[in-house]
């Protein structure tokens, strides 16, 4: 995310990434305003012209929104944001959807002061847009995936496979044929990846280390490394991630501190230690001022149906500063995400156990 300008109410964003789309899909909400150029028809400019019917035509403007509603799917390419023009060159309180795209420039204004939360994945944004972009590649002798690590999850990319019925399944088995099958993926892997993106082999079998080989063969200087997984898939990829296997091609990405910090909670859940989840001991540790980290799902914390205590979640956690505890927003986008969202979307790391 590149910041153009950055007000106490009115941020200037250029979009960068698809990571920026789901930081922007989150902080853009009902009630706040978006401009970006957009295009609506001129009503004025349509009719009948020597007897035919004359369509109006279409102008590109400036259109600023009253958000309404906000659509966004992980790993696409767009954002829609739906609400009512409140300023264009016409058509004012007519409804107009924004579709926000990679290298769009936006600027969302909000009628009161951005919270701390948003200012805090403004920044989460803004940092990652500056981190090397790393391939995960699972290996199996008949299969290769590629998957993208991004700041909030795992975006799968090409599959190269010599799977299927018949007589193939048994020439799987051949030396040379998963020679030239691998042979085939580096020239693939090559052609679809940045000549020094890094890259991460792994998988469960052996075929990791001989498509590694194959790649310095070829000339391959790229950073790379081979770590053995006890899966395939994307399970391997997660398993990657979970495990640290990548060490510090990963270290400085959002997604692994998130999982290493959940990870954490997990281990002190099963050994009873400093830790709190549920909205009744999590009021306690806040009371008590015990809580170290907060890990809370991005969409829950935004979420205004939910309620811990009298509170919003976005209303509650303004009171992590006051006993110097750490937010961390976290995605859903991977496993150890799932599990958060499975333990209610929020739970602390404390300084001591209660």
């Amino acid at each position: 995310m590149k910041i153009l300008k950055r007000e106490p109410q009115l941020w200037r964003l250029r979009i960068e990434t698809e990571d920026d789309l789901w930081a922007l899909a989150r902080i853009a909400r009902k009630g706040m305003q978006i401009g970006m150029l957009g295009e609506r028809r001129d009503q004025t400019t349509g009719g009948d012209e020597g007897g035919r019917a004359k369509a109006a035509e279409r102008k590109k403007m400036w259109i600023r929104l009253h958000i309404e509603t906000t659509e966004y799917q992980t790993f696409s390419e767009n954002l829609r944001i739906h609400g009512t023009i409140e300023e264009a060159q016409f058509d004012i309180g007519m409804h107009h959807t924004h579709v926000v795209e990679i290298r769009d420039e936006v600027e969302l204004t909000s009628s009161q002061l951005f919270s701390s939360s948003d200012k805090d994945l403004l920044k989460q944004a803004e940092r990652a847009s500056g981190q090397t972009n790393v391939v995960i590649a699972v290996a199996e002798t008949d299969e290769v995936v590629i998957f993208h690590v991004t700041a909030r999850g795992l975006r799968e990319g090409a599959t190269w496979t010599m799977r299927g019925g018949g007589k193939r399944g048994e020439l799987r088995q051949s030396a040379g044929i998963a020679t030239t099958f691998r042979s085939k993926v580096i020239g693939a892997l090559v052609d679809t990846l940045g000549p020094e993106t890094p890259l991460v082999l792994c998988g469960p079998g052996h075929a990791r280390d001989a498509l590694h080989s194959d790649l310095k063969a070829a000339g391959e200087s790229r950073m790379m490394k081979s770590v053995a997984t006890s899966m395939a898939g994307r399970a391997g990829a997660n398993e990657v991630l979970r495990d640290g296997l990548a060490g510090d091609l990963l270290s400085e990405h959002a997604i692994s501190q998130e999982i290493e910090l959940i990870e954490t909670a997990w281990e002190r859940l099963s050994t009873n230690g400093a830790v709190a989840y549920g909205t009744e001991a999590l009021n306690k540790a806040m009371n008590e001022g015990a809580i170290e980290t907060l890990l809370i799902s991005a969409d829950l914390l935004r979420d205004e149906t939910e309620f811990i205590g009298t509170q919003t979640w976005m209303q509650w956690v303004n009171g992590l500063s006051d006993i110097g505890a750490e937010l961390v927003q976290c995605s859903a986008d991977h496993d150890a995400g799932q599990q958060l969202v499975g333990l209610g979307g929020a739970i602390a790391l404390l300084r001591y156990a209660m």
